[in-house]
């Protein structure tokens, strides 16, 4: 099954089970490219996000609350997360994906809010990062809520021109926004 209508519609893929997404090429969102919510054996492939570096705010592809999603065999050029995972995602697959500019994969932000669930299985393997701020990266909010990720599996990463090409940020605190001392 292809929902390719309510995607353009809405940019958000919201509690849809088993679909193929493929062959979609977009450019210069405001936003997030695609929002995946609640979603169950969802696969992107050749799938093609295109962005200036400076664009803010523009995940290629996010993913909350969704189990078995795969993003495979893709290209996403954004100002921001390549991939972004947040909390209650689980079996997870991102094979074969170019990213950059931008600022990487990204697990998290987590712990913001109350009551989030783990991520839980993310495999990221045979991906290349050029020109990214960061290559794959595991971020919690500072002085948060608890936020956890368990069974993360990166192989096989490529990095060209990459700041920092693994990170784990437990005290993220994006704009200087955050309490002191936590």
């Amino acid at each position: 099954m292809i929902i390719v209508v309510h995607f353009l519609l809405t940019k958000g893929l919201i509690f849809l089970t088993n679909a193929m997404i493929q062959d979609v090429n977009i450019k210069d969102s405001k936003q997030f490219y695609i929002n995946v919510l609640g979603c169950k054996n969802i696969t992107f492939e050749h799938f093609i996000v295109s962005a200036p570096n400076e664009s803010p705010n523009t995940d290629g592809i996010h993913i909350g609350r969704s189990d078995g999603v795969n993003i495979l065999n893709s290209e996403i050029k954004t100002g921001d997360d390549c991939v972004s995972i947040g909390d209650g995602s689980k079996n997870l697959v991102i094979n074969r994906v170019t990213c950059g500019p931008g600022h990487g994969i990204s697990i998290g932000s987590l712990g913001l809010f109350k009551n989030e669930e783990p991520v839980d299985g993310v495999t990221v393997k045979n991906c290349t990062m050029a020109n990214t701020s960061n290559g794959v990266r595991i971020k919690s909010w500072s002085g948060a809520e608890p936020g956890t990720c368990s069974n993360i599996h990166f192989e096989d990463i490529t990095v060209t021109n990459v700041s920092s090409p693994i990170t784990i940020d437990q005290k993220y605190c994006p704009w200087n926004k955050c309490k002191i001392n936590e």
